[in-house]
């Protein structure tokens, strides 16, 4: 009973490894104020991104994407929920606890925890809520 047991809670270590791998990393990297062409993934040659173009090699890159705003804060909302800033009012860069990403929004975040992802934030927030 004892070696049945140990093989059980063994196989649960060696199980969850395979069960984990159907589920790709996803990375989301937002930089402000950088385009297209700023990194050697995309052609650039006057800066050097290493790490970045290693990523991209490895990864899925997404070539055709466009801000949906002018400033920083409310394409990060955009992004993040998959609406225009517009419907739920944050059109401009704000400041205060009341101004940004209302907490009734649904996030990608919300989304990929729903598809039992862990999801984590690193980096600038302004959204609102506790920036």
């Amino acid at each position: 009973m004892s070696r049945f047991v140990l093989a059980l809670f063994a196989s649960g270590f060696v199980l969850n490894p395979l069960r984990a791998a159907d589920k790709p990393n996803v990375i989301v990297i937002v930089g402000d104020d950088m385009g297209y062409a700023d990194v050697g993934a995309h052609g650039c040659k006057d800066i050097p991104t290493p790490n970045l173009d290693a990523l991209a090699k490895a990864g899925t890159r997404f070539t055709s994407g466009y801000v949906s705003g002018p400033y920083c804060s409310p394409t990060r909302a955009a992004l993040l929920t998959g609406r225009y800033q517009t419907r739920f009012g944050h059109e401009f860069n704000g400041a205060g606890a009341n101004v940004g990403l209302p907490v009734t929004e649904t996030t990608l975040a919300d989304r990929m925890r729903a598809a039992g992802y862990a999801t984590g934030w690193v980096g600038k927030w302004h959204l609102g809520a506790g920036d």
